[in-house]
């Protein structure tokens, strides 16, 4: 069978970025395809960013790296933007001349289009060039089952969720979820993101299939409420491919050294460390990291921190120590128990290490999987995007995580903290918890083994390639 030829287009954003450069990689394991990542190269990258592109142009060479230029006329569109995704909706939607030109040269001929949930404006690409267009959906079926139901949702329902505050929505193969919860992008109907978001979602219908980076075990009910047509009643539903999890292998850094931070964790005693990152964009106030200090050092237990001040904090005092963040003393009093990073630890490799026993996360799905087939069990403290609703999917239907109160409101009190650290790590429901993660561990691993539900479903999608070369 001659080769296939794939080009995954993703999304700007290292959480979008990421899982589709792993998805390259699994592509590849299965040999019989060329795979291209096709992305935007916008003008004004920021340094996180950057560094992405430049780990993925590196990461395998035999993944051809095609960047498209967007034209400068698009940075004008992206001041005073309503919500911080806008700008990045706008980049994909002034790509699709470069993407249509970029397919269309393409020798020997594209078979397929793998679009990131953000670039529906790609599918009209791959309509005007008869190529099959697929989507790729990088967060948790659950949350697809959700966004695939809000167009019908919104006709019923005209409040936003905004004005709802604690009400639960029914939403076909999840929990309920309450108003609150719900992605920030969809809090109010008529803003900007939310109508742009809406537009998409209604669109998604028309991909040929759509790949999810989640697993049978983990979401067997919302997969199966996808499949069964559930989300779009009365209408065909895309194939539905649960093909993860997708997750950074994680290893030694460019140099070849291990971080610090790891040698550390090489002196502590097995599940005795309590990890905190919060992902790359989530940063807290001073009050905020000093309740959480306090929480800490109240709980007694050994911990690693990574951590990131406000913005705001960030852009008047750059310079700002660990010292001037946290409460007088905090560093020197627990010294021999803990560790505070600034900004950045190394996340994969932190939570593969025997070492760790909890994992304070923002709930972001990268972290999530990556925790999961670790078998870190999780204190989930969401902070923006879609975080609150894996986080609701997390603690009621996967009960793979505890979450914090308050963090819904302005503070989480150190209280908490301490209470949240104690219960996963001292407690008969911890211990539970600890048993339900080293389940999961051993599902996500079977699940991408030959013979594993997301193999047998990736396979499924390669097959789709050749019956299209047949009809």
């Amino acid at each position: 069978m001659a080769e296939k030829t794939v080009v995954l287009y993703p999304s700007l954003g290292v959480g979008h970025l990421n899982p589709m450069a792993q998805l390259a990689k699994a592509l590849l394991r299965r040999g019989g395809v060329a795979v291209t990542i096709a992305i935007v190269d916008p003008p004004e990258k920021d340094a996180v960013l950057a560094a992405a592109l430049a780990r993925l142009a590196a990461a395998s060479p035999s993944i051809a790296v095609r960047l498209l230029p967007i034209p400068p006329s698009s940075r004008a569109s992206n001041k005073g933007c309503s919500h911080p995704i806008m700008p990045i909706l706008d980049a994909l939607r002034a790509a699709s001349p470069a993407l249509r030109e970029f397919l269309r040269s393409q020798a020997p001929a594209v078979d397929a289009v793998v679009v990131d949930m953000f670039c529906t404006d790609a599918l009209d690409v791959a309509a005007e060039l008869a190529i099959p267009a697929y989507i790729f959906y990088p967060s948790a079926a659950g949350d697809l089952a959700v966004y695939l139901q809000l167009p019908d949702f919104r006709r019923a329902v005209p409040s936003s969720p905004k004005d709802m505050g604690k009400a639960p929505l029914g939403f076909a193969g999840v929990p309920p979820v309450r108003a609150l919860d719900m992605p920030d992008t969809m809090q109010e109907w008529e803003s900007d993101v939310g109508r742009v978001r809406l537009q998409q979602i209604a669109r998604m219908p028309e991909a040929t299939g759509i790949l999810v980076n989640s697993f049978e075990w983990l979401e067997s009910r919302a997969l199966k409420a996808l499949r069964d047509g559930h989300c779009l009643p009365g209408r065909s539903t895309p194939k539905i491919y649960g093909v993860g999890p997708l997750v950074d292998g994680g290893g030694t850094d460019k140099n070849g050294e291990r971080h610090a931070c790891l040698e550390w964790m090489d002196e502590q005693p097995k599940r005795s460390v309590v990890f905190l990152c919060f992902g790359s964009m989530g940063t807290f106030s001073a009050a905020q990291l000093k309740e959480t200090a306090r929480g800490l050092e109240r709980s007694g237990h050994r911990f690693l921190w990574a951590v990131r001040s406000s913005r705001v904090e960030q852009s008047n005092s750059p310079q700002l120590g660990l010292e001037a963040l946290l409460p007088d003393g905090f560093l020197e009093r627990t010294k021999d128990r803990g560790m505070v990073l600034k900004n950045w630890a190394p996340q994969t490799e932190v939570l593969r290490h025997q070492a760790v026993g909890a994992f304070v996360t923002h709930c972001g799905w990268n972290s999530a999987l990556e925790a999961i087939v670790s078998g870190v069990p999780m204190i989930c403290w969401p902070l923006y995007a879609e975080q609150r609703l894996n986080k609701v999917h997390m603690v009621e239907e996967m009960k793979v995580g505890v979450a914090v109160e308050g963090y819904d409101e302005e503070l989480v009190a150190a209280d908490e903290v301490e209470a949240k650290v104690r219960l996963v790590m001292e407690s008969e429901a911890g211990k539970k918890l600890r048993e339900r993660l080293a389940m999961a561990k051993e599902m996500a691993a079977d699940a991408i083994k030959e013979g594993g539900s997301s193999y047998v479903e990736l396979g499924e999608f390669l097959r789709g390639l050749e019956k299209i070369d047949l009809e």
